[in-house]
């Protein structure tokens, strides 16, 4: 607008009024000052708003004109106000939230039900991509706040860390041992004709020459089974299922294979963790996959984990949002997550 919105605003209580003096009283100024800025106005507007006599003002055909848009206007803002002030009051707003399918069903989830709980009016909308496309996203103004795996981000942005995760390689019981088999291992244990053996308490069983074997749990806790293989040999003969590539994960498992020097002869991109975990545990391969988010699968002993003989660096997942722009509804959030 060309003039100033008090201007408009004086100009407004004065028609409604119909008197200076009163206008000014309702608008807590001097009568001199309302009388300035519609003076202002006026010149501004190269009209006449009044016709001004000893009882009064009284609008021209310009200023009722004006007069009557400006009542459209201000009972507008009067209306949003009001509703503002309602959805305050209940708790009523909107968030967009960014994360991936995995994020979302192993994290978020348990955040977003304790946050409806206490704001049930609250709108959730949840827009499932990958880390680096819920960045786009928050930057294009499209999500409020993304749920990531930590990596680099640009200046403005803040990430707040909730909780860590640990990757790692899981495979079925039976798909290692065929694994074995097939790579002609199974001769170094004891000369059996399985690639695993199982050891007891019994002090019957020959003792088992260790040296260079990798030991997995299994889900009975007086048994260990012993495989000749190392990790890095797993790895490179075995069917590995990754993450396809450009994930913040897979970019994460591709450097640590880089660094320790395993190069997998066979792999299977797959665009989903939830995927990879049951493609794991149907024997299909030896997957990469999120410890936390397998926890049931380990117990129930559908899957075990290949021992590492590198350590993988753990991983930080947190919220991220633009500290400029975030509404104060995705603020209630942030601040319900952290009370959790």
């Amino acid at each position: 607008m060309e003039q100033n919105l008090n201007q408009y605003k004086i100009f407004y209580e004065v028609a409604r009024c119909g008197n200076i003096s009163k206008a000014a009283e309702s608008l807590f100024i001097s009568q001199p000052a309302v009388s300035k800025s519609i003076s202002n106005l006026e010149t501004a507007l190269s009209t006449s708003l009044f016709i001004r006599s000893k009882r009064g003002v009284k609008l021209t055909d310009e200023g009722r004109t004006l007069y009557e848009s400006l009542e459209i206007a201000f009972e507008n803002i009067e209306r949003a106000e009001k509703k503002l002030r309602r959805m305050d009051e209940l708790g009523i707003g909107q968030i967009r939230i960014g994360a991936s399918t995995s994020l979302c069903k192993h994290i978020l989830l348990p955040y977003l039900q304790d946050y409806i709980e206490l704001y049930p009016h609250v709108k959730i909308s949840i827009d499932c991509k990958p880390t680096f496309e819920t960045l786009k996203q928050l930057k294009n103004d499209k999500v409020d706040i993304g749920l990531i795996c930590e990596t680099e981000l640009e200046k403005g942005y803040n990430f707040m860390p909730i909780c860590s995760i640990h990757d790692t390689f899981v495979a079925t019981r039976t798909y290692l041992d065929n694994l074995i088999v097939r790579e002609d291992h199974n001769s170094s244990i004891n000369n059996t004709t399985t690639a695993f053996n199982i050891s007891t308490p019994d002090n019957n069983i020959p003792e088992i020459n260790m040296t260079g074997l990798i030991m997995f749990s299994d889900y009975m806790d007086d048994k260990r089974i012993y495989s000749s293989m190392s990790e890095k040999e797993i790895l490179e003969k075995c069917s590995l299922m990754l993450l396809d590539q450009g994930n913040i994960s897979r970019i994460y498992i591709d450097k640590y294979m880089k660094d320790n020097n395993i190069q997998p002869s066979q792999v299977f991109e797959i665009n989903n963790m939830d995927l990879l975990i049951d493609f794991a545990a149907i024997g299909m391969g030896v997957a990469c996959v999120v410890k936390e988010f397998i926890t049931d699968y380990i117990d129930t002993a559908q899957v075990i984990e290949i021992p590492m003989d590198y350590e993988i660096a753990p991983r930080t997942i947190g919220f991220v949002y633009n500290e400029k722009s975030i509404s104060q509804t995705a603020k209630k959030f942030l601040d319900s997550v952290i009370q959790t």
